[in-house]
């Protein structure tokens, strides 16, 4: 019996709606995180290449782009004194706010981690001063660091300052420490909460073994949490650094616009890097945008070579402990004859299996 001839299936074609669906699929990804790139490309990358045109070129903000002038605007800023003054201020000023503010990070953190009572409510109370406007940080600070404030009165009654005025807006290394402290009192609690978040996730058995082992709080703090929380405690010192170079508020309203104008003193005592930048630009110095985007590219290279030495600090940490993860598997915890240093020393190799 012959076969009979089955004709051939239609081929199905898509409906409207079901092309609709496969490009909302493949595109609405894209549109979702698009907001972000235009943004950035507006606010962020564009003015970021237009800095090179001007720092390029001689700008003035009255009268505009001028002449093409190459690296001259580079090698300006390297010739003037002021600017390796306010770089001295700036990392003056970062030391004896960053160092401070890290130690006392690192304690608040590690007194946040105890079982407290209302640990909400003090974890909270950390970032009250960092909500703080800077602006009015400056001025508080700066009425406190005045001729009339509440610390200078009581130093000149100590006999410890012998002039009128406020030593804090006259002396250089003093309102260095000033403006120090407004970095301290503002940061201290943020990264705080960033060392409480790291000290939070090293794993419970490291205290227990080396409470078993007799170490006391201070010796579980340096040997177990400072080890366990080292990724965090590199990234906090990074943040730390590129805010503490980048510091202009706090300089800028220390005397509030007072006997130096805003510029960072009399003789540029407390002048920072981006306040020369602001004063080159912006200010009634001399009106010159193109040596003020020089300065900002200096600035930045000195930031990326800061950030790429942390790199290869990391580095070579995380090489040194690379030959001590491939040596052995989970081993159980030492007897407690064993010295604290061997036990918490274990715990950690087993914890990178």
């Amino acid at each position: 019996m012959a076969r009979e001839s089955v004709a051939p299936r239609p081929v199905k074609r898509l409906g409207w709606g079901q092309r609709v669906s496969r490009w909302d699929v493949k595109v609405s990804p894209y549109l979702y995180v698009s907001p972000f790139f235009v943004v950035f490309a507006i606010f962020g990358a564009f003015p970021l290449l237009f800095n090179i045109v001007v720092a390029l070129h001689d700008w003035h903000r009255r009268a505009g782009m001028g002449d093409f002038v190459g690296v001259d605007n580079f090698v300006w800023v390297l010739q003037q004194p002021m600017f390796w003054r306010s770089l001295e201020n700036t990392f003056s000023i970062f030391l004896w706010g960053g160092l401070p503010q890290l130690a006392l990070a690192l304690l608040i953190a590690a007194v946040l981690d105890q079982n407290l009572r209302a640990r909400t409510f003090w974890r909270m109370s950390v970032l009250i001063p960092f909500v703080v406007m800077p602006a009015a940080t400056s001025l508080i600070f700066g009425q406190l660091f005045g001729q009339f404030g509440v610390l200078v009165p009581n130093l000149h009654a100590l006999g410890l300052f012998t002039e009128s005025a406020s030593p804090f807006f006259q002396e250089r290394m003093l309102s260095h420490i000033a403006i120090g402290s407004m970095v301290v009192f503002r940061w201290t609690g943020y990264n705080a909460l960033i060392l409480l978040a790291a000290m939070q996730a090293v794993p419970r058995e490291y205290y227990e073994a080396a409470t078993v082992d007799g170490a006391g709080r201070l010796r579980q703090f340096f040997s177990v949490t400072i080890p366990s929380i080292r990724p965090t405690l590199i990234f906090v010192i990074l943040t730390m650094t590129i805010g503490g170079l980048e510091i202009f508020d706090e300089a800028r309203l220390f005397d509030g616009g007072g006997t130096s104008g805003g510029k960072g003193g009399a003789d540029g005592q407390w002048t920072t890097v981006v306040l020369y930048l602001y004063n080159l630009g912006f200010g009634d110095w001399q009106d010159r945008l193109g040596q003020a985007a020089a300065v900002g590219w200096i600035l930045a290279l000195i930031i990326l070579a800061i950030s790429l030495l942390n790199l290869l600090i990391t580095r070579s940490i995380s090489s040194s402990d690379a030959p001590r993860r491939g040596r052995r598997r989970i081993r159980p915890l030492a007897p407690v004859s064993t010295s604290s240093t061997e036990t918490i020393v274990t715990i950690h190799e087993g914890a990178r299996r």
